[in-house]
Parts: C-alpha cells; sequence; structure tokens
C-alpha cells in the first residue's frame, strides 16, 4: 500500500475528503480482481463541496481566525461536512461549522492534488491499566508526518495549490504556539475550584474557567450561528462567580454532613433504589451492533438496486469489522456489569458519610487546592440557569474523580444528593 500510493498515487478506499467525490477509473489493474469485476476508483473535484474547501483556505489566509470562517459558513447556510454526507455521518450532530472541521480542511495535504497514506494508526490501550483482565480497546491516533506517505506526484485535481497551503500550515502553527514548531501544554495558572463540574442549563456544554480582576468566573460563549443552528435561544456569553457559588455549596454540605442531620442523610442514602448500574459502554456497543445491522440491510438493497459491486462489497465489509468489534465489546461489557454490580450496605454508607464529615468540618477555612479536590471526591456538579440565575447542585457520595458515575469497571455506587 506504500508502494502504491508513494508511486502510483493511488486511492486506496476510505471515504474521499470533503470537497472531492470518487470516480470510476475503469477495470481494476489486477487481473483476477478486475475478473471478479472490481474497479479501480479516484477522486475529482465534488461541484457543490470543492468551491467551499478552496474559500475557506482563502479566507484564512485573508487573516480570518476559524471561529470567523466556521460563523460565516454557518450562517451562509452551507451544510457542514457531516451535514452534506449524513449517510456515513449519523453519530453526529450535523448541525453547524465547528472549528474543528475548519482546521481539518486546512490541514488535510490531500487538497494539494497528492494522494497521502497512513496518516493515522490504530492501537490497542488497556481499559484498565490496574486490571488487565478487562482487556484492549482500539484507539486511532495520529502519525508524525515523517511517517505520512505521500504520492511522487499529482493524483487528482488539486484544490489549493502546495503554496496556499503551506502559507496556512504555517500560520496554523504559528497561532498554536507563538513561535512556531510543535505545541506545548501549559498548566493552567489559576485554581478553578470548580473546574470541569459546572454545565450551562440552556446548552448542556461545560463552561470554561475565566479570571477576570482577579476573581474567578465561569463562562459560556455561545457564538450566534450556532445558537440559530441549533434553534436555541442563548446569550452570546453567559457568567458565574465562582465566590457566588462556594459560600452557598459549603453551607448545604455542612448541613447535611451536621451531627444532628447525619442519620437522616445516611437513611436517605441508604434507601437508594440500586437496580443493576447502567453501562454506558455497554448501550453504546449495543447501539453499534443495530446500526451495523442497518447499514448492511442498506448495503444488500443497494447491491440488487445495480450498485457497484466493488463499492459496496467495500462498504459491507467494513460494516461486519465494526459489528465484529461491537459485539466482542458487548460481550466484555455485559460480562463486568453482571459479575461486579453490587449494593453498598449502610454501614459502608456510614464509613463514608462519617469521613466526609470530618473534612466538610474545615471546609469554608480549606486552601482552594484541597477545597477543589474535595469536591472531586464528592463527585459536585453543578448546573447554572442564567435564566433564574441559580445553581442546581448534585453531590454523589462515594463517586470517583473521574466522573460519569461509574469507575472503569461499572461498580461504583450512584447515591446522590441533590439542592439547589
Amino acid at each position: 500500500m506504500s508502494s502504491q500510493t508513494h508511486l502510483e498515487g493511488r486511492y486506496l478506499g476510505g471515504r474521499p475528503p470533503y470537497g472531492y467525490t470518487l470516480k470510476d477509473l475503469g477495470p481494476h489493474p489486477n487481473p483476477a480482481k478486475a475478473a471478479d469485476g472490481k474497479r479501480l476508483h479516484g477522486l475529482t473535484p465534488d461541484p457543490s463541496t470543492a468551491p467551499v474547501v478552496q474559500r475557506i483556505f482563502s479566507e484564512f489566509l485573508a487573516g480570518n481566525g476559524l471561529f470567523v470562517i466556521a460563523e460565516g459558513l454557518t450562517r451562509d447556510g452551507i451544510p457542514c461536512p457531516s451535514a452534506h454526507d449524513r449517510a456515513r455521518n449519523r453519530h453526529r450532530s450535523g448541525i453547524a461549522w465547528s472549528k474543528s472541521a475548519v482546521r481539518t480542511i486546512l490541514t488535510n495535504p490531500r487538497y494539494t492534488g497528492r494522494q497521502v497514506w497512513n496518516r493515522q494508526r490504530t492501537d490497542e490501550v488497556l481499559l484498565d491499566v490496574a486490571d488487565v483482565a478487562m482487556g484492549y480497546t482500539n484507539v486511532m491516533r495520529w502519525n508524525s508526518q515523517d511517517r505520512w506517505v505521500r504520492s511522487k506526484t499529482l493524483a487528482h485535481t488539486p484544490l489549493v495549490d502546495d503554496d496556499t497551503f503551506a502559507r496556512a500550515r504555517e500560520i496554523l502553527a504559528r497561532r498554536g504556539t507563538g513561535k512556531g514548531g510543535r505545541h506545548v501544554e501549559h498548566r493552567t495558572r489559576n485554581t478553578y475550584v470548580f473546574r470541569g463540574a459546572v454545565r450551562c442549563a440552556v446548552c448542556r456544554r461545560k463552561m470554561q474557567g475565566q479570571y477576570s480582576h482577579g476573581v474567578a468566573y465561569y463562562r459560556c460563549r455561545f457564538p450566534q450561528e450556532y445558537a440559530l443552528a441549533n434553534r436555541l435561544d442563548h446569550p452570546r456569553n453567559v457568567y458565574i462567580r465562582e465566590d457566588a457559588v462556594i459560600e452557598p455549596l459549603d453551607a448545604w454540605l455542612a448541613g447535611l454532613f451536621a451531627p444532628h442531620e447525619r442519620d437522616r442523610t445516611i437513611a436517605a442514602l441508604a434507601d437508594v433504589s440500586m437496580p443493576d448500574i447502567p453501562n454506558p459502554a455497554l448501550n453504546q456497543a449495543q447501539a453499534m451492533i443495530a446500526e451495523c445491522d442497518a447499514k448492511l440491510e442498506r448495503y444488500r438493497s443497494a447491491l440488487e438496486a445495480g450498485a457497484d459491486p466493488s463499492v459496496v462489497a467495500a462498504w459491507i465489509a467494513q460494516a461486519q469489522a465494526d459489528r465484529a468489534r461491537a459485539h466482542a465489546d458487548a460481550a466484555r461489557y455485559a460480562a463486568g456489569s453482571r459479575s461486579d454490580t453490587r449494593r453498598m450496605s449502610r454501614e459502608g454508607i456510614t464509613a463514608i458519610v462519617n469521613e466526609i464529615a470530618d473534612a466538610i468540618a474545615v471546609l469554608r477555612e480549606a486552601d482552594p487546592a484541597d477545597k477543589a479536590k474535595l469536591y472531586r471526591q464528592l463527585g459536585v456538579r453543578l448546573t447554572y440557569h442564567p435564566e433564574t440565575q441559580t445553581v442546581s447542585v448534585q453531590a454523589h457520595v462515594g463517586r470517583p474523580p473521574w466522573g460519569n458515575g461509574l469507575c472503569p469497571r461499572g461498580d461504583l455506587n450512584p447515591h446522590a444528593l441533590c439542592g439547589h
């Protein structure tokens, strides 16, 4: 495959990038495959989307940022890539253009007319490093550019020239690091007590921390065109002060774990019904199986209707491979849920509550970093309602800091206390 890409510039399958569509290049060069009816395909500009790609490069080189370009495309009613090809992107909302979609187009070297292979690889990663028996999952990761294989000559009609693409990549690199070169991650200079735990009630997205005049805020910035496309009456910016939430939250928690209220809190947690804990990963695997079954049925119908057998065969093979992986995942997750689900005893709940109560007693005077750690251990989750300027709070006793109400095994207790 490396040689076919480098020497011949051959298209090796997969979905064509946004801006291109497939064209028939005649019988397959392999006589055996040609005898089976297989044909060779290549990329050709899509009349409806190729101009959009050229517009993105033109606007970016003119100085427009990713947000501005995305908003402009959404405002002009141009379908984003996932909306343009809904059959292959049903897992995405397809509502509006995003910064990531614009960035992906600006960094795809195939728009220069050369075929590129080996941009990504599949790695097997342990589901839980502390429990090897849980098995592995496949993770797609990007290869470094020195491992990419490019065709020696043009393999299809370019949408941008090499100079335009190189200038776009240079600008992106300069914006990402300030000096160009490899991006370096930086630790935050400020402590956010509710980092990653505050959501906006309007759009359900996480609010981002921001310091202004020495005061910590949480902000939800929602571009106007995104709001229109999502049919949301969302303010362009939503803010909430951190210190306006900490004091009433500490008072609420102190009341729950006060000596005269502790027995009532323990009883409330012990009375919570404990059915089998739902496993989101299992649900996702089962949904993937159903989706693959639907795909296979459509592909067989397309084959009976006279579609190109070589193209449909590739679709069927991919769907069958996805279905097999989903079946294996579903079996593993189902076995884990059955073997690990258990109910906490009243004694266990009492021990957790007593341990938390000791920390709550000194919570008001605690250092912000220690306070943040305790909130994470309590599973505190905040939802801000800007129309009423109120915050709803959930605290999950026994919930781990990574959230979701489940540890990797799926055996955590979803005992929750709620308040406003």
